[in-house]
């Protein structure tokens, strides 16, 4: 086996404190945050001489983390956030949600817009896509228990 784990996702964003606020309504729990910079992160990231702070978030479940990172040095390039759902390259990240509904209604409250609708695959999941701070694309799905199912 060549693989162990997916060890986390990064988003770069503009606000890092408005991410976490939002990743944090959604669930997840601020693991830490930290300022990296110097030559030798540059070397990883092919930037150079880098500077950057991020914050890492954990899922409920432990297992999963997203890093949200904020370039200070060098300044970001390019902007994908506009990005329709079939653009090529990274699109989404998915969260698994107990109660689709509840879930928009409170990210609604900070900001997060649907994309399209809200549509129920089958007999086993609903799922919507939802743009985030920045238009950052999220996919949720609430997996339907038997007693959901209609």
């Amino acid at each position: 086996m060549t693989v162990k784990r997916m060890d986390n996702m990064g988003i770069v964003v503009e606000s890092l404190d408005t991410a976490i606020s939002f990743f944090s309504e959604l669930g997840l729990k601020l693991e830490g945050r930290a300022m990296i910079e110097g030559e030798w992160a540059g070397r990883i990231t092919g930037l150079g001489n880098q500077r950057v702070e991020i914050a890492m978030m954990v899922t409920p479940d432990g297992h999963s983390r997203l890093e949200l990172s904020r370039f200070l040095a060098p300044p970001v390039i390019a902007d994908h956030r506009t990005a329709p759902v079939n653009a090529l390259g990274y699109l989404r990240v998915m969260f698994a949600v107990d109660d689709l509904d509840d879930t928009l209604e409170r990210l609604g409250n900070c900001g997060a817009q649907l994309v399209g609708e809200i549509v129920q695959y089958e007999q086993s999941y609903r799922l919507c896509y939802i743009r985030g701070p920045e238009g950052i694309l999220i996919g949720l799905a609430q997996e339907l228990r038997s007693s959901d199912r209609a």
